[in-house]
């Protein structure tokens, strides 16, 4: 099975998701979102075809990772693919993170999506919205995306945020710059 990719792995990341995560860049998109910082990644004939068992003996290499995140481009576009390779990554127990435009309620109707639903830990749903762009924000480009504890959401057939992510990040004001420099 083939699975197309933007990019080579990404390890070390520490803005994918929670922990340190190797990202995996799929190729392909056709949400086009306004100020998507990903645009490259929206031709579904662009970035290379990959062999999945390629992408899980490199998975396998990479050391002193949590876990994963698929990226993109949209990796539900690519369901079957992921599919596997979330599978492996559960196997070598790393946790797995999923970006997509997709919203959670669509893909519950999509059975190949679905399946692959069903090997996220969380997921960071719906489109980027340019109007609600933030920094302020975990692990998120817009404050309409919602991050979504997957398995506690299908257990409870219904959305289960994590809270912790979906409140603004806190900037303690304790902080003071020194006036002097240490040598």
């Amino acid at each position: 099975m083939k699975i197309r990719l933007a990019a080579c792995l990404q390890p070390d990341s520490i803005v994918d998701g929670e922990g340190i995560r190797t990202v995996i860049w799929t190729q392909g998109c056709s949400h086009h979102c306004p100020g998507c910082h990903n645009a490259s990644t929206w031709d579904f004939d662009g970035g290379a075809l990959v062999d999945v068992d390629d992408v899980i003996t490199e998975l396998r290499g990479i050391k002193n990772q949590d876990g994963i995140t698929l990226s993109g481009g949209d990796p539900i576009f690519q369901a079957d693919a992921c599919y596997e390779i979330c599978k492996a990554a559960h196997e070598m127990g790393l946790n797995v993170w999923c970006y997509t435009g997709f919203k959670y309620e669509q893909i519950l109707f999509n059975p190949k999506a679905r399946r692959l639903l069903e090997q996220i830990d969380v997921l960071v749903d719906g489109r980027f919205v340019e109007e609600e762009k933030s920094f302020d924000i975990y692990f998120r480009g817009s404050r309409n995306q919602r991050i979504i504890d997957v398995p506690k959401s299908l257990e409870k057939e219904q959305v289960v945020l994590i809270d912790k992510y979906m409140e603004d990040k806190s900037y303690e004001i304790n902080y003071k710059k020194p006036q002097y420099m240490f040598i």
